[in-house]
């Protein structure tokens, strides 16, 4: 299934439906009256989130929804019928942003998670509803409210604990296959992956995590290079970076500086997150080299480097353990900021 998490789609709540104009004539009553009914109202647009859904490629191929108008009222005072609601499933994690692509009206990020985003307009009045002391008689009904419309953006961003990141090339997809079921593009050319990947990780029965991978980034993604920066919102939501190094292509505090950069410039509050550092493909290294880089990397960045390697899974566990530590305290944090 082809991903996407973008998409623009135009909605429209139903109108009320109008209210009538009606008598009652009986032929043993000898007073009859108004007794025209109000109009139903009309249908809405709602959003719910589905655990099921991981893509928005739905809304490529369908783009305008409608709801139904509410059926008009009849004569012996009976109200039209309401219409039904139009409910759109989208996947968790999407958000919907107004036209102007930067006013948040919903985010869906919990299985579930219901909004109405477009009321139907309210039924008109039958004449029945104007009868008073005074004007017996009435010859007034009014037409149903109009229901709401507007364009807005649907946005994607992928629900996971760990967000994996690092440059081209560094062995993210490699990583990713081996500790998970997901089976992602791997290649020994650049950008191989093209579109987000998730996978669960499972250390043990009670404990997992999801991890996500996104496309590398280049020096000037957030200006549009390479495959720029847009695939970052997936990783907002993570509760913390693990960052794959390529430690055989040489520079290393070069390769966590550029990515560093990128992460400041995009802002979201990525450059805050708590990150793993790990120096990948530790078997294509002497342990001379694999030492020497793993201490420049360190002092650059002022925190541990783990070494790694995807391909033969040397030390593995050691890093899939300090994830899990790490995504056990990020859980710990918001559970304690509950009320009690």
């Amino acid at each position: 299934m082809k991903f996407l998490d973008q998409a623009k789609i135009y909605l429209r709540s139903g109108d009320g439906g109008n209210g009538v104009v009606a008598f009652r004539r009986e032929k043993f009553l000898e007073f009859g009256g108004p007794d025209g009914g109000n109009g139903g109202r009309g249908g809405d647009i709602v959003f719910v989130a589905e655990h099921n859904l991981n893509t928005l490629i739905d809304f490529r191929y369908t783009q305008h929804f409608r709801a139904p108008k509410g059926g008009n009222g009849a004569g012996s005072d009976r109200t039209g019928a309401g219409a039904p609601d139009v409910v759109i499933p989208v996947p968790v994690g999407t958000q919907i942003i107004a036209d102007d692509k930067e006013t948040l009206l919903a985010d869906l990020d919990q299985p579930g998670k219901r909004v109405v985003l477009c009321r139907g307009g309210d039924g008109g009045h039958g004449n029945t509803h104007f009868k008073s002391s005074t004007n017996r008689a009435p010859r007034k009904a009014t037409p149903g409210y109009p229901g709401e419309e507007r364009w807005v953006w649907l946005r994607l961003k992928l629900i996971a604990d760990v967000g994996l990141i690092g440059l081209p090339n560094a062995g993210k997809s490699t990583f990713l296959s081996v500790v998970s079921a997901a089976r992602p593009k791997i290649a020994d050319y650049p950008f191989t992956t093209l579109h987000p990947q998730l996978g669960v990780v499972r250390l043990s029965h009670s404990e997992e995590f999801v991890i996500a991978d996104i496309p590398g980034l280049i020096r000037g993604a957030h200006e549009g290079a390479g495959l720029g920066d847009r695939f970052l919102g997936h990783v907002e939501r993570c509760a913390v970076l693990l960052h794959l190094i390529d430690g055989a292509a040489g520079n290393v505090v070069r390769a966590w500086r550029t990515v560093r950069e990128e992460l400041r410039a995009y802002g979201g509050g990525l450059a805050e997150k708590p990150e793993l550092l790990v120096l990948n493909k530790s078997d294509a290294m002497t342990p001379r080299e694999a030492a020497s880089r793993q201490a420049a990397l360190a002092k650059a960045s002022g925190q541990e480097v783990m070494l790694l390697s995807g391909a033969t899974r040397d030390n593995l566990p050691a890093v899939l353990r300090a994830l899990m530590d790490r995504v056990h305290a990020a859980r710990a944090v918001p559970a304690a900021l509950e009320p009690a």
